[in-house]
């Protein structure tokens, strides 16, 4: 493999290793049941007129496994922390007690948890569609080189080399994709 080829694929590899963190950052804000403080992760309340993540105004924890509780560091914070959260519409109402914001989680009924499988799929296919697109990039910038005087079998090889990549992060894209389905079935 040229020194051309090799960049282009060092590159598409790292473009990739992007989309499957991407999808593991979505995944993560699909609750499974169980409270997890990265459900409000890209939250965004108004402090003071600037937009700020509610984790930079409050305390984010986990009180057991169905409950979420946040302290704002300034009591005033309360109101719009809450109206955040009703915003995002994450399927759970804010408890204020005028000190402390609660999240209770209810249990997931069955067709709940199916409605979070599709949409893991949905973002599970967004990552395909991203992987194959930076493929399909890489393996044009290898054509180009074949045009500029880089060799037929060496453009071969490249585009081999970029479908092995392509193939192994697809993989993995189906087995974050089947953990978390496995996640959220399990009752």
């Amino acid at each position: 493999m040229t020194e051309d080829t090799a960049t282009i694929t060092s590159s598409s590899d790292d473009q990739m290793k992007k989309a499957i963190s991407h999808l593991e950052a979505e995944l993560t804000r699909i609750r499974a049941g169980k409270a997890n403080p990265q459900m409000l992760d890209g939250l965004v309340v108004d402090y003071y007129g600037s937009p700020m993540a509610i984790n930079q105004v409050a305390n984010v924890s986990v009180l057991d496994a169905r409950t979420i509780s946040i302290q704002p560091w300034e009591k005033n914070m309360l109101q719009p922390i809450e109206r955040s959260i009703i915003a995002a519409n994450l399927g759970v109402t804010p408890q204020n007690d005028g000190v402390i914001i609660r999240l209770f989680l209810p249990p997931l009924t069955e067709e709940r948890r199916r409605e979070l499988v599709k949409r893991c799929l949905a973002e599970g296919e967004q990552s395909k569609v991203a992987v194959r697109s930076i493929r399909r990039d890489a393996i044009e910038k290898v054509k180009k080189l074949q045009k500029d005087g880089l060799s037929e079998d060496a453009a071969k090889d490249a585009e081999a080399e970029m479908q092995q990549v392509t193939d192994k992060y697809i993989a993995l894209i189906e087995k974050h994709l089947a953990q978390k389905e496995k996640d959220i079935m399990s009752v």
